[in-house]
């Protein structure tokens, strides 16, 4: 069995691990999130806050992030709040996502916001709430997560 320093801190923490992850430790933990430029600003079980700045390299046709771009960040903020209510030691993978979109971004910041609607013993839903700088809605994802009870060692 690896020790806590080789694990991941997203798996330390749903292991139980007395000290809770740092963001930027999560973050280290998800190496397309880092690539992205997605940032951690907060992480509790109850809510966690991420964000994505504009750049030209995020945009598609007139200088519109992409919608892949938004649905990184909600999905990468949303999965770490469903880490955050994991029972100790099980796992989690994304089973459904929807996103709807209110707005473009075309500059400044995107917002990301995650809640726990439900927290079961087999699913985790949760909702993202996606605003600019101003605080206008961009966009809502809501992603159903299994919980994966721990697989034995061997």
């Amino acid at each position: 069995m690896p020790d806590a320093a080789a694990q991941p801190a997203a798996a330390q923490f749903a292991a139980g691990s007395s000290a809770e992850p740092s963001p930027g430790d999560l973050l280290a933990s998800m190496p397309y999130a880092v690539a992205l430029g997605i940032t951690l600003n907060e992480i509790t079980p109850r809510l966690v806050r991420g964000s994505l700045d504009w750049s030209p390299e995020r945009c598609t046709a007139s200088g519109v992030m992409h919608g892949g771009a938004v649905m990184s960040l909600a999905d990468t903020v949303g999965a770490v709040c469903a880490v955050l209510n994991l029972p100790p030691g099980a796992g989690t993978a994304t089973v459904d996502s929807a996103t709807n979109f209110f707005r473009a971004v075309r500059d400044g910041t995107l917002h990301a916001s995650a809640r726990p609607l439900h927290a079961g013993r087999s699913f985790i839903v949760v909702r993202t709430d996606l605003a600019d700088d101003a605080g206008r809605p961009v966009g809502q994802t809501t992603q159903t997560q299994a919980v994966l009870a721990p697989r034995p060692a061997g």
